[in-house]
C-alpha cells in the first residue's frame, strides 16, 4: 500500500486532528426532529446521522448518541416530526444544540413558530417549507461487532403525512436546490448548500 494512504484502526485512534468519519460519510441531510414528552414537554434538536431508509412506505431515520430528550420522548409517545433545515433557518437550527434542560422549549430558545401537526400531537416548525409527520416503528440500540451494546439508537419512523411549500413544486416535481437544503459535512463545523450549479441528471437504464 502507497505511502500516501493514511489507514487506522477506530478503536485505536485515527491520530487526526478531527475525526474523518462524519466527513467521509457525507454531506448529510439533517434530522431536525421536533418530539413531545408524555407530560407535554417539547423538544427540539437536530441529528447529524438522519436519512431515508425506505420509499413505500416512507420511512426515515435517525441516531441518537445517547439516550436524550428526544428519544426518551418517541420512546413515550411514539411520534415525531422531521423539519427541513434551509440555509435561513441555519443560525436557529444550531441554537437547537444548546445543552439545556428537559424544562426548555427549543422553539422558545430559538424563537421558531410551533404549528400543530394533522395527524399527531407533536408541533411542526412553522418556518420550515417542508416537514413530515412520522409515526415510530423500531427503535433499536445499536450494537458493536461482537455483540456488546453502545450508548446510541436508531429511531425509525413511517412518514404519515408530508407538507410542503408549494413554491418548491415545479409542474408536480420538487425543486430540491430552490428548497436551499442545507446538509452536515465533517470537521467540528462543516456544513455545505445544495444548489442547482451541483446538479446533473442520470437516468436508470432501461431494461
Amino acid at each position: 500500500m502507497p505511502d500516501t494512504i493514511h489507514s487506522y484502526e477506530p478503536k485505536n485512534g485515527h491520530g487526526l486532528a478531527h475525526d474523518p468519519f462524519n466527513a467521509i460519510v457525507g454531506p448529510r441531510p439533517i434530522g431536525w426532529i421536533s418530539s413531545k414528552g408524555a407530560t407535554g414537554l417539547v423538544n427540539l434538536a437536530p441529528y447529524s446521522f438522519f436519512n431515508g431508509f425506505n420509499y413505500i412506505p416512507p420511512i426515515i431515520g435517525f441516531s441518537s448518541n445517547g439516550h436524550k430528550d428526544t428519544l426518551r420522548n418517541i420512546e413515550e409517545t411514539r411520534v415525531f416530526v422531521w423539519n427541513l433545515v434551509t440555509r435561513p433557518l441555519a443560525e436557529q437550527m444550531n441554537q437547537t444544540c444548546a445543552p439545556v434542560s428537559p424544562e426548555v422549549n427549543e422553539f422558545d430558545l430559538a424563537g421558531l413558530t410551533p404549528l400543530p401537526s394533522t395527524l399527531i400531537d407533536v408541533p411542526r416548525v412553522a418556518e420550515s417549507p417542508v416537514t413530515f409527520e412520522c409515526r415510530c416503528t423500531q427503535i433499536h440500540q445499536l450494537l458493536k461487532a461482537d455483540g456488546q451494546p453502545i450508548n446510541s439508537w436508531m429511531v425509525f419512523g413511517e412518514v404519515v403525512a408530508v407538507h410542503i411549500d408549494s413554491t418548491l413544486l415545479v409542474d408536480g416535481v420538487y425543486k430540491t436546490a430552490r428548497a436551499q437544503h442545507i446538509v452536515r459535512g465533517g470537521g467540528p463545523a462543516d456544513y455545505f448548500t445544495i444548489g442547482e450549479e451541483q446538479r446533473f441528471e442520470l437516468f436508470r437504464p432501461s431494461a
